[in-house]
């Protein structure tokens, strides 16, 4: 079996969709192909990584797709840039590899998870992400404090035992705080309190609160959060501070009862290595499809395991991303939770796979078809924007 041409899609054909995700296909000699997915469907990186893809395809053509372990580290050692890592590098190294599992998976008939191992668990737990963008399909930014209240009732009434806040994203219109480091003010720290204690009161104790801070804020503001919050009893705070300076997180960790979370923008085992090491997080979030793939979440993730480390995969873009990170949270032993996105509720994302996979009650049943055990409408990627490298 060789591999003959690269495909990429750009999902950029509705400019109402909360993302653009960038998909690529696999196709093989033997009629096989294998799905993919890079994982900057939203910031400002995206051309980054279709030309990143199309540069590391050409490295490709030709190969046996079944040989990952080569490919990738082909990818990471032989590029010159691959060693030097990053977001755009380890996202087309993500997809390239997310890919060819599928591949290998259909090849031999089984889901990925059979291949790694096999599953420690039939279903996973998930919560509502990003609720101050309302729980709905038809999302938008919320302003005030008691409508953070309301969108929590609404996750909770869907089943949900566990949801996701960035209490100071949005201001009291709802208009976007582009800055929160430093010291903040008396009226910002009250708007985030006011707005948890909503959540609390409306949700109940029973609700797993994340508190969410996109590294907007620094150590010093995460420092005053956290001592404002603790009562609260929160689940774990994402982002308190940047991802690229491990000491800082681990001052912060000295300081605060809250256990801390991130991973999103870090990437390898490499990246998390001196998170994992020092134990400066209590749970790492990457992403599959940014960390490297599926060979190396898995990598990460066993690292992490050593240390007592959980495993919460960051989810934020289409179904091949979310059928990636529902193998990896099949198999280890050291899962927390699972991501479900308010855009996952758009009629948008879910014309985009073919199969869903919704939670139910609050869980997502790992599903039992072969490779990812996802596929995407061919009239889906004739709207895409796209590149074939050949």
């Amino acid at each position: 079996m060789k591999i003959t041409n690269v495909e990429v899609f750009c999902a950029d054909f509705d400019k109402s969709a909360p993302n653009e995700p960038i998909f690529i296909r696999i196709n093989t000699d033997e009629g096989v192909y294998g799905l993919g997915e890079a994982g900057l469907a939203y910031g400002n990186s995206k051309l980054g990584a279709i030309g990143q893809i199309q540069d590391f395809a050409k490295l490709i053509i030709g190969q046996n797709p079944m040989q990952i372990e080569k490919i990738w580290n082909q990818l990471h050692k032989e590029t010159f840039w691959g060693l030097g890592g990053g977001t755009v590098i380890f996202s087309a190294i993500s997809a390239i590899d997310i890919a060819l599992w599928d591949i290998k998976g259909k090849v031999l008939g089984a889901p990925v998870y059979e291949l790694l191992g096999g599953k420690v668990r039939d279903k996973v737990r998930a919560y509502a992400s990003q609720i101050q963008f309302d729980w709905d399909k038809n999302s938008h930014p919320l302003g005030g404090v008691k409508e953070y209240g309301e969108a929590a009732l609404k996750a909770k009434a869907d089943g949900y035992t566990a949801l996701k806040i960035d209490p100071l994203q949005r201001d009291e219109l709802g208009n976007k705080n582009y800055r929160n480091d430093g010291l903040l003010g008396g009226e910002k720290l009250n708007l985030c309190r006011d707005r948890l204690v909503a959540i609390r009161e409306a949700a109940g104790d029973k609700m797993d609160i994340i508190l969410e801070l996109h590294a907007k804020t620094d150590i010093n503001a995460a420092l005053q959060i956290s001592k404002l919050v603790e009562d609260l009893n929160i689940y774990y705070m994402e982002e308190p501070c940047g991802p690229l300076n491990p000491q800082l997180m681990s001052r912060l960790k000295e300081k605060t009862n809250i256990p801390l979370a991130a991973g999103e923008r870090i990437y390898s085992r490499y990246g998390f290595q001196p998170f994992i090491q020092s134990r400066a997080l209590d749970v790492i979030q990457p992403d599959v499809a940014n960390c490297g793939g599926i060979s190396e979440a898995k990598k990460i993730c066993d690292m992490a395991q050593i240390y007592d480390v959980l495993v919460q995969p960051h989810v934020c873009g289409g179904p091949v991303s979310n059928a990636a990170a529902l193998q990896i949270e099949a198999v280890i032993p050291n899962f927390c939770i699972h991501e479900h996105h308010v855009g996952n509720l758009t009629d948008f994302t879910r014309s985009l796979g073919i199969y869903e996979d919704q939670p139910v009650d609050g869980f997502i049943t790992i599903p039992d078809r072969p490779g990812i055990g996802q596929d995407i409408p061919e009239k889906i990627l004739n709207q895409c924007t796209k590149v074939v490298i050949s």
